[in-house]
């Protein structure tokens, strides 16, 4: 109990617009079954991810051959916009951990450190299966954006005790990948993961968390800054330009949603806007880019 006050210490914690179902203020031996079930979850996650590291495997480099484990600087490429997605990744993962832990009763700074870095060990094995590959290699910028997703995770958690600014994503498909199906995707789902032309990835910022408790500034609604680049066929500029594209990149700025800001009693809805509030609530938005200069969008997803 605080000191004078009566009141719990875990209620005293700031609560995280952007958490899961952390049971507070739930009976503990509710919180004592999910933390017993806990090595049973993790266990089944383990295998899970053991699975779908095998079928990412078969799926992605079963057609080429292995050869020695080696690196490779892919930092000038796809105008950065492939290392943006593995913070995005790692992000998300370590946000989940985090969650999970807390849920089960491990002490907080535990469960900031240790689920913290749940995103940099799920994201960086991938590296592992690039660095056989004779097309790839393995990268240190990728192994360094993934390590800045679970950090960007344990500072906030650190410093205030929940996540006030999340990376989000939004997707649109573009007349860019059908020039280059092989590589940016055949068919909308492939296109969604590796089309970089139609992705945005943005920081989505919980004012109201940095506002007085007397705001009047609504709490469902965030500002949003977002990144994006378009004309790249090809890893390269010189190869782009081949064809006649020149690859920029553009700038934005939005209203997003918060998802957890609306108040429900749904267990159903509060993991379904768990999920949602990795993606950007499609909106207005202002683009900039050098190319193009200023542009309004009615609608920008």
């Amino acid at each position: 109990m605080l000191s004078g006050l009566g009141l719990p210490l875990q209620e005293a914690r700031a609560q995280s617009t952007y958490t899961l179902d952390t049971l507070s203020g739930a009976p503990i031996d509710t919180v004592n079954r999910f933390s017993r079930r806990l090595p049973w979850l993790a266990a089944g996650g383990t295998t899970l991810y053991a699975g779908g590291l095998l079928l990412l495997n078969e799926a992605w480099y079963q057609d080429k051959p292995q050869t020695r484990f080696h690196w490779f600087n892919d930092a000038g490429e796809w105008k950065q916009m492939d290392k943006v997605g593995h913070f995005w990744g790692s992000f998300h993962e370590s946000r989940l951990g985090v969650d999970m832990l807390r849920k089960a009763g491990v002490p907080e700074k535990k469960a900031i450190w240790y689920g913290g870095a749940l995103g940099f060990l799920l994201q960086t094995p991938i590296e592992y299966f690039d660095g056989r590959s004779p097309d790839y290699g393995a990268s240190l910028t990728d192994i360094a954006a993934n390590a800045a997703g679970s950090l960007g995770v344990i500072a906030q958690q650190l410093a205030w005790g929940e996540i006030r600014v999340q990376p989000k994503f939004s997707f649109h498909r573009t007349r860019y990948a059908p020039l280059r199906p092989n590589v940016l995707g055949k068919g909308p789902s492939e296109e969604f993961l590796k089309d970089y032309n139609g992705q945005t990835y943005w920081l989505s910022v919980d004012l109201a968390k940095f506002l007085s408790t007397e705001s009047k500034w609504p709490k469902w609604l965030n500002p949003a800054v977002g990144l994006g680049a378009e004309e790249m066929v090809f890893n390269y500029a010189d190869a782009n330009r081949a064809i006649g594209l020149s690859a920029y990149r553009q700038y934005y700025l939005s209203v997003d949603l918060n998802w957890q800001a609306i108040p429900t009693r749904s267990k159903f809805l509060r993991s379904a806007f768990y999920v949602l509030s990795i993606f950007k609530f499609p909106a207005p938005a202002l683009e900039y880019s050098i190319r193009k200069g200023f542009r309004a969008h009615a609608l920008y997803y």
